[in-house]
């Protein structure tokens, strides 16, 4: 685990606390540094703080994303939406607030970790063009493999394996992300947005996903032309 905090206090803190958790982990000061460490080793996931010295920690999150596997969690002060956005747009997987509880950024990075491991035993999934190898962690349209984050990975899993049926909000933050969350739904919508695009991108409709406003999301088996 990489840890990406400029704060001396509370990098040692972080660092503290996830190694009292059972983690490996390594710190970097600024962007610089963690350049160099993720090319040296390979990382399950990136805690990485936005407001860095030397580079912008938006930037960096959308270089590390070259890493589909990768799970990064963004911690900010930073307090408008829309940053929050960015961020999720840029490749995180999820984003903390500062000041955050120590208990709560354990239980969050735990079952981000919990979720980034294969479902073994799974049966693959498949509807239309669309399959999906779960141990794998792999997915295609066709014969065209898609390139997708872990959590649009699960939530494109979620979405097929009930296709044709209306999906809440709540049941997809819960089953992708935690069911203690208490962030921004937003990062859904954009997760969503990224997987229709995705889709198009290889040949699918993006319209496999329909908004069901004021209720969730469905993954169509006959989408309406």
């Amino acid at each position: 685990m990489l840890v990406v905090e400029d704060d001396r206090s509370l990098g040692a803190g972080v660092v503290g606390l996830l190694a009292g958790d059972g983690h490996s982990v390594r710190w970097a000061q600024d962007g610089g540094s963690a350049r160099l460490m993720a090319a040296e080793e390979h990382f399950d996931l990136v805690l990485l703080d936005l407001g860095l010295p030397d580079v912008d920690g938006l930037d960096l999150c959308v270089e590390l994303r070259s890493d589909p596997d990768l799970v990064i969690v963004v911690v900010t002060a930073r307090t408008d939406e829309l940053d929050a956005v960015r961020a999720l747009d840029g490749g995180a997987d999820d984003v903390v607030l500062k000041p955050f509880r120590p208990v709560e950024l354990l239980a969050r990075l735990r079952a981000h970790l919990r979720r980034r491991e294969p479902a073994l035993g799974s049966d693959d999934l498949r509807c239309g063009s669309v399959r999906l190898d779960l141990r794998a962690r792999r997915s295609w349209v066709g014969e065209t493999q898609l390139v997708l984050r872990p959590k649009e990975h699960e939530l494109l899993a979620v979405l097929v394996a009930s296709a044709g049926e209306a999906v809440r909000r709540e049941q997809l933050m819960d089953q992708v992300w935690d069911e203690h969350w208490h962030g921004s739904t937003k990062t859904l919508d954009v997760h969503v947005a990224n997987l229709r695009r995705k889709l198009a991108d290889a040949g699918e409709r993006w319209d496999r996903i329909t908004t069901l406003r004021g209720y969730g999301y469905r993954y169509e088996v006959d989408p309406t032309p």
